[in-house]
């Protein structure tokens, strides 16, 4: 070996050492972002309204839509677990009525949300208008218009995942 490729020893320390002492350390950490009930079911609910809306908007273009696919862990042929990506499903919120109008249902939990006593449905018309209308629910949602509903639906299907009829503890 070369002396060329060689360093003197004690010159990486000596170039690290210089470095840290230009830096500002401290001893912070990060604040943990606790979510309430609320956020959570806030946020859950706006993802479902943006592929709802990404739904209809490849239906209405004519074309193909492909959901986002998720990772679940699943145990192979050696009986190890792993990551699995796996395409979601998606199910169309909406509907034509016999006289070709177009109603939308917002889902939580797997079932209607119900926007107004006995009401489920928002009708919205030709289905071009659609992607309007899940853009305002968005906002509604964000601005805390439908945590009420939000609540008692997570209420009512904490009810039928519990085996005694009670609702889950949160």
């Amino acid at each position: 070996m070369s002396s060329r490729h060689r360093r003197p020893k004690g010159d990486d320390e000596g170039e690290n050492m210089s470095v840290l002492k230009s830096l500002k350390l401290s001893d912070a950490k990060p604040a943990a972002q606790a979510k309430t009930p609320v956020e959570r079911g806030r946020e859950k609910l706006v993802e479902n309204l943006a592929l709802q809306k990404q739904l209809a908007e490849a239906t209405i273009a004519g074309t193909v839509f492909d959901p986002p696919k998720h990772f679940i862990m699943r145990t192979n042929g050696e009986g190890a677990r792993v990551r699995v990506e796996v395409p979601r499903r998606v199910r169309k919120g909406w509907f034509e009525d016999g006289s070709r109008t177009t109603h939308f249902i917002m889902q939580y939990g797997g079932r209607p949300l119900e926007i107004a006593k006995g009401k489920t449905a928002i009708e919205v018309g030709p289905l071009p208008k659609l992607p309007t209308l899940i853009d305002s629910l968005i906002e509604a949602v964000r601005a805390g218009e439908l945590d009420s509903a939000i609540a008692t639906a997570a209420a009512e299907r904490g009810r039928i995942l519990n085996r005694n009829g009670k609702p889950s503890a949160s």
